[in-house]
């Protein structure tokens, strides 16, 4: 699988996630850091299954 640089921000109820990369929405939260980094890995591979490789930047 391709890797996507991930950006994590912290907001004053929740965290963030996003990947660079990949064109459409793709986003994840969480009360941690790593709920959303999880939330925001399972939403990229399920973007990739559903729309293909055509959706790289």
């Amino acid at each position: 699988m391709k890797q996507f640089k991930i950006i994590v921000e912290k907001h004053p109820d929740t965290y963030i996630a996003y990947p660079l990369g990949i064109k459409g929405v793709v986003v994840g939260q969480g009360d941690t850091y790593e709920t959303a980094m999880a939330d925001v890995k399972s939403a990229i591979k399920f973007h990739l299954e559903t729309f293909g490789p055509q959706t790289y930047n």
